[in-house]
């Protein structure tokens, strides 16, 4: 898996940067803890410190690196620190930039399921989480709102949003077949020469140290190499599927542990367009093919992940949690959550390693490709669509007591049941949405507002 050269030569240009290892390991560590907001605000972090701040990586370069990860199936700002490590200090700095990102959200995930599972029916922790519930449900709205406001700049990128947005919620469409033909439609777009489907052109440094670095002599790990792709591709699928086998042959499909195991595995190869997208996906089935949470037990999964930092697709390690605590498979309840959540994120992050360190050397070698460009803006026009979709089924979930199934005529949506909207639900919401519209007011502020409200709710006898 290495692919620090031999050579003296070689070696030397390791750190040509100048960035020592020890620097980057501090910088990476306050990444890491600032890395709240979901995507949109850890990318943000992330541009603050390492371009505009450190002066690291030019704009350029970073959006490019940027637009590969928002590609590649599971959290792109994860997978976004691991290809800048990678590029500083070759793979060991990619699986600590990576690793650190999701270290702090691992240890906060799984402390806030101790106390759900043993404490999530009674009253205080519940008013809590109702509060969460309400407020997550404007920061969904506000990301489709940010990401639109990005993708959407054409009506072409309008109309694929609206058609990905209609197959997806009313006809159940998979997520996998949205993506790939959103992305067919970007390469004739650019194939056609339009207009609308070009990559938005950005200012930036130009003298980053990365960029200075790979302009004069390119390190030897940047450089696509066949060989070293087999190696590193064989050394991350064993430490990604050698557990998953061994799971299936010791305990068999139907056990818990393994269906963890195959789920979460499927999931990392076909959940593209970052972490709202993958959480419809998710949501969708761990709620209502294989009933490990409730529809409102994933929206709670989905507040913790929202207030601890780490990517929102740590949710995932609440799923997997809850699901081993139910079918604990003869262990003690906590333990068997305890190895399911960790089961869950190991199979869930392994590969974004996997997909980075065997692609990102091609990947530098296609900067300025104006196919991939347009490929990309069409995936992402298509992405806020299936936001949307996220956002109207989390609302069904938490502003309804009750709803019902429709099918018939290809169509396949959950709808209200009128009579049973929850009015304390709906006035935190629309508090909610104006304190982060109106007032700009920040995400954990709104977050710990609503859980007081919720808190107070409970205490005056109205939920």
């Amino acid at each position: 898996m290495t692919d620090v050269a031999a050579d003296p030569k070689a070696r030397g240009q390791e750190h040509a940067h100048g960035i020592s290892f020890n620097e980057a390991l501090l910088v990476w560590m306050r990444v890491a803890i600032l890395s709240f907001g979901g995507p949109a605000g850890q990318i943000a972090v992330m541009h603050r410190i390492l371009v505009e701040e450190k002066n690291w990586i030019s704009e350029g370069r970073f959006l490019h690196a940027l637009n590969y990860c928002m590609l590649l199936p599971g959290p792109e700002a994860q997978q976004l620190a691991t290809y800048i490590g990678w590029l500083l200090h070759r793979t060991l700095g990619g699986i600590v930039a990576g690793g650190l990102f999701i270290l702090p959200g691992i240890f906060a995930i799984m402390g806030l399921s101790y106390i759900y599972a043993a404490y999530g029916n009674v009253g205080f922790v519940e008013a809590l989480f109702f509060g969460l519930k309400a407020a997550v449900l404007a920061i969904v709205i506000q990301a489709v709102v940010r990401v639109g406001k990005r993708a959407l700049r054409n009506r072409v990128m309008i109309a694929l949003a609206a058609t990905a947005f209609v197959a997806i919620f009313f006809f159940a469409v998979p997520f996998p077949l949205i993506i790939g033909l959103a992305a067919v439609t970007g390469l004739v777009g650019v194939r056609l020469g339009r207009s609308e489907f070009a990559a938005i052109e950005h200012g930036g440094k130009n003298s980053a140290v990365i960029d200075s670095m790979l302009g004069e002599a390119v390190p030897d790990h940047v450089r696509p190499s066949a060989s070293r792709a087999l190696r590193v591709g064989a050394v991350w699928l064993a430490l990604w599927l050698v557990p998953v086998f061994g799971i299936l042959i010791a305990l068999g499909p139907n056990d818990v542990f393994s269906q963890i195991a195959i789920f979460f595995s499927k999931m990392a190869m076909v959940t593209f367009g970052g972490a709202y997208a993958v959480l419809a996906y998710v949501a969708q089935q761990a709620a209502e093919y294989y009933h490990w949470v409730s529809p409102r037990e994933m929206l709670d999964g989905l507040g913790m992940a929202e207030t601890t930092p780490g990517p929102l697709i740590m949710v995932v390690q609440f799923v997997g949690f809850m699901a081993a605590f139910r079918e604990a498979s003869g262990l003690p309840p906590m333990l068997a959550a305890t190895l399911g959540g960790l089961l869950a994120t190991w199979v869930t992050f392994t590969p974004c390693f996997l997909w980075i360190f065997v692609g990102a050397p091609y990947i530098e070698a296609l900067r300025g490709n104006k196919v991939l460009a347009g490929a990309l803006s069409a995936i992402t026009a298509a992405v806020v669509g299936v936001i949307l979709n996220l956002s109207i089924w989390f609302a069904l979930h938490t502003l309804f007591r009750q709803t019902f199934p429709v099918h018939g005529l290809g169509l396949s949506f959950d709808a209200p049941v009128p009579g049973s909207i929850d009015w304390p639900a709906l006035a935190l919401s629309v508090a909610a949405a104006i304190a982060i519209f109106r007032f700009n007011v920040g995400m954990l502020s709104v977050l710990a507002a609503s859980c007081g409200a919720g808190v107070l709710l409970r205490l005056a006898g109205i939920i």
